[in-house]
């Protein structure tokens, strides 16, 4: 493949915040580094993908995918659509003359990855969860390096595996100083959490008194935002709703608390920002990775993990919404104890993770670019 003209970096997947966030943050140290680096965003062509990566300033293309069947009658079409995303990454890549794959996890980078492996091209992987997700487990021994935002990651992938405990990448915005207040944030990732919209209100109104002077901002995505804001006020509760924050930096260093999912790209700003955080892990994720990722805080003493599962299927006794005032409860009542676990959150923050995660897609970059040109 002839790689000569400008330094081409392809960042490939996306699908939710978690996945595109750090990779935006990631290029835009890159563009820092290397003006003349061209990069270019690939991923499966949902609006979120399109409307971020556009607003940073990169330029993106759709190919398609489908993530792992759930039904006998769905593997057919995962198979013929990973098939021709597969072989449109390889004309891209062609095209493009690829320096470097920078893979970001999901479904949406395995074509692109795939062909970056059949070309020789370096992969880079970026891994943000505790236990990494099916297609970092399946591409880590082809990858040039795995960055890794949590150190037990590590005990996940093959041996031989070249990781590297980078921390995620994210906006410097995070780490700015800022005072704290009493404003709760309620996440539940970029496309609203449905258990966190139904029951978190009727959380709070059993802790109406204990939130006096309190400010509460909950996010709910697009789909329930009306509905959301319809229980509010039936409950009587002042609270300010929105389907998507665009300045969580600001948000997030103000708020004293956050109810939230425990996706790691969420940990590791709740980290940065030093915000302690009631998590309430998503129990249908993928091997409950996020049950994992919240472990890892919980142990810490930066965290409390809420179980949304019923009794029956091994979770809390208690109705979700009991269970969760009764853990909140404590600890909007002791502020010293919130001041301590927001020092153990910002002990996992990491500051210069996305600078350190393009300087090694830099790295491998050029050492790709010096290569004489195949025939």
């Amino acid at each position: 493949m002839n790689r000569s003209g400008p330094l081409s970096i392809v960042f490939a997947g996306g699908g939710t915040a978690g996945h595109l966030f750090p990779a935006l943050a990631a290029a835009e140290h890159v563009r820092r580094l290397a003006a003349e680096a061209k990069i270019l965003f690939v991923g499966s062509g949902r609006a979120i993908e399109q409307r971020h990566v556009a607003a940073a300033g990169f330029d993106y293309a759709a190919l398609p995918s489908r993530p792992l069947p759930r039904s006998v009658g769905d593997w057919v079409p995962f198979v013929v659509e990973n098939l021709a995303g597969y072989w449109a990454a390889r004309r891209l890549l062609a095209d493009e003359r690829a320096a470097v794959v920078v893979g970001l996890g999901g479904y949406a980078s395995a074509p692109t990855a795939r062909a970056a492996v059949r070309f020789g091209i370096p992969l880079v992987l970026l891994e943000q969860n505790v236990l990494p997700g099916r297609a970092t487990r399946w591409l880590a021994r082809r990858a040039a390096a795995v960055c890794a935002t949590w150190a037990p990651a590590k005990n996940h992938l093959p041996p031989g595996t070249r990781v590297l405990t980078t921390g995620n990448p994210l906006r410097t915005e995070f780490f700015a100083p800022a005072d704290k207040e009493n404003l709760l944030l309620v996440l539940g990732g970029s496309h609203g959490a449905h258990a966190l919209n139904v029951d978190v209100p009727k959380a709070l109104y059993r802790l109406a008194s204990d939130l006096n002077g309190w400010r509460i901002v909950h996010q709910t995505g697009e789909a329930q935002q009306a509905a959301v804001a319809r229980l509010y006020r039936r409950l009587g509760i002042d609270a300010e709703i929105t389907p998507f924050i665009a300045d969580m930096p600001r948000l997030m260093r103000s708020a004293r608390l956050a109810i939230s999912r425990a996706g790691g790209t969420t940990l590791a700003e709740l980290a940065a920002t030093g915000t302690p955080a009631a998590l309430v892990p998503y129990p249908h994720a993928a091997e409950d990775h996020q049950r994992r990722n919240a472990e890892l805080l919980v142990r810490a003493g930066g965290a409390v993990v809420v179980d949304q599962c019923p009794a029956e299927l091994g979770g809390d006794a208690r109705r979700f919404d009991t269970a969760l005032a009764d853990a909140i409860r404590p600890l909007i009542s002791e502020p010293a104890r919130l001041e301590a676990m927001g020092r153990v959150m910002r002990r996992f923050a990491r500051p210069e993770a996305a600078r350190h995660v393009a300087e090694i897609i830099l790295q491998h970059a050029r050492a790709t670019a010096a290569l004489p040109a195949a025939a």
